[in-house]
């Protein structure tokens, strides 16, 4: 008879933590025996309450906790899921332009269809999704992506409330069981650790496995990211932190979408819908006034410097982000210059000149300050 070595529970534990960590299978038990010269039924038997499914265990995790865990699971925070609304509210400046109508119909098919949705800062494109759930009646949950985003941050981890270590659903977790949008905002700023949502991009749900839990997608359960490159880096270095994503996982997106700046005629009317909702006037009399023209001098001026840029000719643009920033500038302030150099000071004082003296030429009646008479705050 083969001499067996006996081991205490916790030279087990420790045993094979520090050959395959916290988490391991049916597989590892066996080669730590094998190492080890001890019985399989004699290890699982000391380790049999930090089982969490068949062939699994999890030494940070015991039995009855999965238990507890199981009865709790659905609740993803201390609001009950089903007494939050997810449906984003209707913006009433909202102008349609660009691959929403396309982005609408995905959504609102409800079928499984991740789309990928790449384009310059400040152009609309997580807006344009949050409208399109909005209009649709559709839930969205949207997950701003870091480069410290993590399986924890996503599908779900453990939290001390109240003295008790509660499970709370992630995100992703949450929008699988509900059937929402999830979209995955700025995706392209995502480390390696974004790889855990493989199966979740193939519409396979995912196994949870901290709590030895699978959940599968509810209808109408869908993926959309966004980002300002393609997941291959930003070569010019304006999209500083970017990275380049695992092909694998771009491959997953089945479409992607390009949004470009609206065109003027689209962006003037994004432009005088946000100055009625900031509460410009734009009519004297029921005719157009000075301030319909400061909008449509904004979108000229915007449209020549970004096909400056696409020329190559400078390395900075204006977004329609930064257009509607002036507008409410101008709604707080009342002086179109001052309006314009706040919302510029981002920009080095090169940049932010050359613009201003653009913004000259295309507006006529734009009169800058004189020398030593400009407001303190422009300086």
């Amino acid at each position: 008879m083969a001499f067996e070595i006996k081991m205490t529970k916790e030279q087990v534990i420790d045993g094979l933590k520090s050959n395959y960590g916290s988490e391991f299978t049916t597989a590892d038990i066996k080669a730590f025996c094998a190492m080890n010269d001890i019985g399989y039924q004699t290890v699982t038997k000391k380790i049999q309450e930090f089982k969490i499914a068949k062939g699994k265990w999890n030494l940070e995790v015991t039995t009855q906790v999965v238990e507890e865990l199981n009865q709790s699971y659905q609740a993803p925070s201390a609001m009950p899921a089903v007494e939050q609304n997810l449906i984003p509210d209707k913006d009433a400046t909202f102008v349609k332009f660009g691959p929403f109508t396309d982005v609408k119909k995905i959504i609102g098919s409800k079928l499984f269809y991740p789309s990928f949705i790449t384009g310059l800062s400040g152009n609309g494109k997580t807006f344009s999704v949050e409208q399109a759930c909005a209009q649709l009646g559709r839930e969205l949950i949207r997950v701003n992506i870091t480069i410290e985003t993590d399986e924890d941050d996503l599908i779900g981890g453990f939290r001390l409330i109240n003295g008790s270590t509660v499970w709370h659903n992630g995100p992703v977790i949450e929008a699988l069981q509900r059937g929402a949008v999830l979209l995955l905002d700025e995706v392209d700023l995502a480390s390696n650790k974004i790889l855990c949502l493989q199966s979740v991009l193939e519409g396979k749900g995912v196994f949870v496995k901290k709590i030895g839990t699978f959940v599968k997608p509810t209808h109408g359960f869908n993926v959309i990211a966004t980002a300002n490159t393609k997941g291959k880096g930003s070569d010019d270095g304006r999209f500083i932190g970017t990275n380049v994503l695992n092909e694998a996982f771009l491959e997953r997106f089945c479409v992607t979408f390009e949004q470009q700046y609206p065109v003027p005629a689209t962006e003037h009317k994004i432009l005088t819908a946000k100055a009625v909702e900031v509460g410009i006037q734009l009519l004297d009399n029921r005719e157009p006034c000075e301030n319909t023209e400061f909008c449509k001098r904004l979108v000229d001026w915007a449209d020549i410097i970004r096909k400056t840029f696409y020329d190559g000719g400078i390395d900075e643009v204006i977004s329609t982000r930064r257009l509607t920033h002036i507008i409410r500038a101008y709604s707080i302030f009342n002086n179109k210059e001052k309006a314009i150099k706040m919302c510029l000071n981002r920009f080095d004082d090169e940049t932010k000149q050359s613009f201003m003296e653009l913004y000259d030429k295309v507006d006529p009646d734009f009169v800058p300050a004189e020398d030593g008479q400009e407001d303190e705050s422009l300086i």
